[in-house]
This record gives C-alpha cells, sequence and structure tokens, in this order.
C-alpha cells in the first residue's frame, strides 16, 4: 500500500492531494464496499425469511406433538420433546431479532453512506468546497 503522504488518484489519471484527494478514496472505497453490502443484506434478509419458516414449523410440531399425545391411549411422554422444541423456537426467534437488529443497522449505515457520497459528489459536481480544502 502506499504511503500516508501519498496522494490520490482522480478518474482522468492526475493526483488529488487533500481533502478532494481524500474524498475521493473514500468514494471509490464506498463504491468498492456497496455490492458486499448489499449481498450481505441480502443474504441476512434470506435467513431471516427461513427462520420465520423454521419457528412456523417448530409450532406446528410441537402442536402435533401435544395432539398425538392426548390421543394417545398407551401413555407416551412427549413433553421432553415439546419442551425441546420449545426451547429450539426460543433460540430461533433471539437468532432471528440479533439478525433484524444488524440488518437495521446494515440499512441505515448504506444509507448514510449513500447520502453522504450523494452529497459530496454534488459539492465536487458543484465546485464548491468547504473552507480550508484546496480548488480545482
Amino acid at each position: 500500500m502506499a504511503g500516508a503522504g501519498s496522494a490520490a488518484v482522480s478518474r482522468a489519471g492526475t493526483p488529488v492531494a487533500g481533502p478532494a484527494g481524500r474524498d475521493l478514496f473514500a468514494e471509490g472505497l464506498l463504491e468498492f464496499l456497496r455490492p458486499a453490502v448489499q449481498q450481505l443484506d441480502s443474504h441476512v434478509h434470506a435467513v431471516r425469511e427461513s427462520q420465520v419458516e423454521l419457528r412456523e414449523q417448530i409450532d406446528n410440531l410441537a402442536t402435533e406433538l401435544c395432539r398425538i399425545n392426548e390421543d394417545q391411549k398407551v401413555a407416551l411422554d412427549l413433553d421432553p420433546y415439546v419442551k425441546k422444541l420449545l426451547n429450539a423456537r426460543r433460540r430461533v426467534v433471539l437468532v432471528n431479532n440479533i439478525l433484524q437488529n444488524a440488518q437495521e443497522r446494515l440499512r441505515r449505515l448504506n444509507h448514510s453512506v449513500a447520502k453522504e457520497t450523494a452529497r459530496r459528489r454534488a459539492m465536487l459536481d458543484s465546485g464548491v468546497y468547504p473552507p480550508g480544502s484546496p480548488s480545482k
């Protein structure tokens, strides 16, 4: 990697120093990371959907086990299995909540990055620079 004092390079291939170079580097880095963030978001969404389906299946199975237990002439003790299923359901719900919170944070971060990128792009396109930054 280049040293800390080296300048960024514009799209035209010319070196850009100072805050404009940092902005250009940050924009390039954000554009580089955006597909990974979007892919991660879609994977989290898919996992959350599958966990909802799993939770529903666990609920159905627990209900069916309770019904079977009630209908049996021979006393089968299915209560430990029902408890295990309910414990598994609780863990699925917990993981789903964690994923939901992470996905929401990721969505807010992605929104902030897009907003900041658009703001910086507008500043560069309009030629307006913050005080203290070098002009074109």
